[in-house]
């Protein structure tokens, strides 16, 4: 396979991945109570917080819908995001600052995570999870980088 064919599938890849977990967001209530009512997918320490963030969830939503708009601005955010990587789908060489802002913005994940969630009281397993989604998006993001700069050599 061409080297700017595995570039470009890698970078679909991530775009994929950016617009399905942003658009979680969206049905975020449904979501959880099918969590909860499947409780064998549950792992007992996340257990009492999601059923407190689900309470939460329905009782805010049921009183001031309102705020769930911030869920989907967040998803729409996601989908935006994800926009920004047509450039380098297009043009990688050219474009891979784009994959450096977003490798940035993966290692930011962790600060941002550790230093929020103590004072939105969010739970370690949860912030943990949180940073995953940093680390794991910087792997693919990493061999993307190596394979343009190896695309960039070969020209």
């Amino acid at each position: 396979m061409k080297l700017l064919t595995k570039i470009r599938l890698l970078i679909l890849f991530f775009i994929i991945a950016l617009i399905l977990s942003g658009v979680t967001a969206f049905p975020v209530e449904t979501e959880l109570r099918w969590l909860l009512n499947h409780p064998a997918l549950v792992p007992t320490f996340a257990e009492q917080w999601l059923k407190e963030v689900y309470a939460a969830l329905v009782e805010t939503n049921a009183k001031y819908p309102m705020l769930a708009y911030g869920f989907d601005w967040l998803a729409f955010a996601h989908i935006v995001i994800a926009m920004a990587f047509i450039g380098p789908l297009k043009d990688p060489v050219k474009n891979i600052w784009v994959i450096d802002w977003a490798m940035m913005a993966c290692v930011a994940i962790i600060p941002l995570a550790f230093i929020a969630a103590p004072i939105r009281h969010i739970p370690i397993f949860h912030v943990l999870i949180d940073c995953s989604f940093g680390v794991i998006g910087l792997i693919p993001l990493a061999i993307c980088r190596k394979w343009i700069k190896q695309l960039e050599l070969s020209k």
